[in-house]
């Protein structure tokens, strides 16, 4: 790769370790960088054939401590916290085996990929909050606590609202990062899953709603009254479906 970001952020804002302001810049970088934009692609799409094959197994416990005394011992180790999914380290190690030539996309636009690389955002967004403590700012069930929150921290009022009769009871709320702006992200339960709904205003007409899949998480976008909804979870597509419903009643 010619640029000198593809060693480095790139793999960070992969697996999901940068804070929101260096996601935000990189997702920047994305949209004029196709050589970042290409490597990328490559290793959602090498992920995603990983996770199809089935290819890793998590360590027992025993086994695990056994081999990380043994390594300590030996030479300085990085621990991997006990939840971290051990198919993060066999990716890792495919990635080093992969070269990035020969992979190419078609260049972002709003007419082709627009949705692909606005999902891949979603979910990375989507992962960040569901590491310790980054889920919500703001911890309520209460809309009228949570829409004030907002005030003075976005340049639009995010529509908040609780569905706790219908299933999807309100958690709190954040900001995040969409498209390298600032946007509210609106945090519900659903049984054991949460689902963000992330929202930003915007100038195009209303639409339909547009769902699919990405690495076994659910998204579904939409578009009324002048704001964009994206919802992410793995909760079933229809929870998705019957939230955004909900909104838009």
């Amino acid at each position: 790769m010619s640029c000198n970001r593809g060693t480095t952020v790139l793999h960070g804002y992969f697996d999901t370790e940068l804070d929101a302001l260096g996601a935000a810049e990189f997702e920047s970088h994305l949209e004029q960088c196709f050589d970042c934009f290409n490597a990328l692609e490559a290793l959602e799409s090498l992920r995603s054939s990983i996770n199809i094959a089935q290819l890793y197994e998590k360590a027992p416990a025993p086994f695990r401590k056994k081999l990380l005394a043994r390594l300590s011992s030996a030479r300085p180790v990085v621990v991997f916290p006990a939840r971290t999914p051990w198919r993060w380290i066999a990716v890792a190690a495919a990635c080093l085996l992969v070269g990035y030539s020969g992979w190419r996309v078609i260049p972002v636009h709003r007419g082709g990929n627009y949705e692909t690389v606005l999902a891949a955002e979603i979910l990375d967004a989507h992962l960040r909050s569901l590491q310790p403590g980054h889920l919500t700012d703001v911890v309520s069930t209460d809309q009228h606590t949570v829409k004030p929150w907002f005030d003075g921290k976005l340049d639009f009022s995010p529509p908040v609202q609780d569905f706790t009769d219908q299933g999807f009871p309100l958690q709190g709320g954040r900001i995040d990062v969409v498209h390298g702006r600032s946007v509210a992200a609106l945090v519900y339960a659903r049984r054991k899953h949460f689902v963000n709904v992330f929202v930003w205003p915007t100038d195009e007409k209303d639409s339909a709603p547009r769902s699919g899949s990405q690495q076994g998480y659910q998204w579904i976008d939409w578009r009324k009254g002048g704001v964009e909804f994206c919802a992410m979870s793995d909760a079933a597509p229809s929870a998705l479906e019957q939230l955004q419903r909900l909104f838009n009643e």
